[in-house]
């Protein structure tokens, strides 16, 4: 998929990924211990994480911040019990799955390349830092990720611009020489309004949000993101 303006980014020093559908697939969980679902699965799965992402924007409305892991479980819980499919055990091993969540194919390799070309690589995320170091670390990544990076640091949800800042001042790094990666359009928009230079991953052909911030490409996988920055 072309850039949206068919531009590569200039002066990027340090790439920052979203971690929960950009690196790692968040519906890996109900694929691998999701059996007793039966028919049910996708739809558990899709609610889940429809409410782990609203919970998110509304507890940072009200002023109700709680970790990532907690959100998880209650969005967890919502989904089961409205799908008649509540199960303590089933709850638990969901919850435990979702510290080893898949990454995509191409996320190592990228990261390598990028690594080798001498930029910086982050995760920036909603994830709380046990969540992240778990995930890191089940898929391999300790070497290619110099941070990751936590809205634990500030108690709020993206698309906050506090999270953002996050990026910049852990990584001594203006907004500008950062390139940020996002599936989520959502936080695409978000960090693009902030000033990073963003490309969305659209893994899933999704309809393009109609909210502030200007994509500097889209693509539809990670891989697709060297050449954007001058790596062959």
């Amino acid at each position: 998929m072309a850039s949206d303006n068919d531009t590569r980014f200039e002066g990027v020093t340090a790439c920052v990924f979203d971690a929960y559908g950009t690196l790692f697939d968040v519906h890996s969980a109900i694929r691998h211990g999701g059996e007793d679902l039966g028919d049910k699965a996708t739809e558990v799965s899709e609610l889940w994480r429809q409410k782990q992402l609203e919970y998110t924007w509304l507890r940072s409305l009200m002023g109700a911040h709680v970790d990532f892991w907690q959100v998880t479980a209650e969005s967890l819980d919502f989904a089961l019990s409205a799908t008649g499919t509540e199960n303590a055990e089933l709850h638990q091993r969901l919850m435990e799955l979702y510290l080893t969540l898949d990454a995509y194919p191409e996320v190592k390799t990228t990261l390598e390349t990028l690594k080798n070309a001498g930029l910086a690589t982050a995760i920036l995320s909603n994830g709380s830092p046990t969540m992240l170091d778990a995930a890191v670390q089940s898929a391999g990544l300790q070497p290619v990720l110099d941070l990751a990076l936590s809205v634990e640091d500030v108690g709020i949800y993206k698309p906050d611009s506090r999270v953002y800042q996050l990026a910049v001042d852990r990584l001594d790094t203006p907004q500008e020489r950062i390139c940020f990666l996002s599936s989520n359009g959502w936080d695409a928009r978000g960090a693009a309004h902030f000033g990073f230079h963003v490309a969305w991953v659209n893994r899933f052909q999704r309809e393009p949000d109609r909210l502030p911030g200007k994509l500097g490409a889209t693509i539809s996988t990670l891989a697709e993101l060297p050449p954007l920055l001058g790596i062959d």
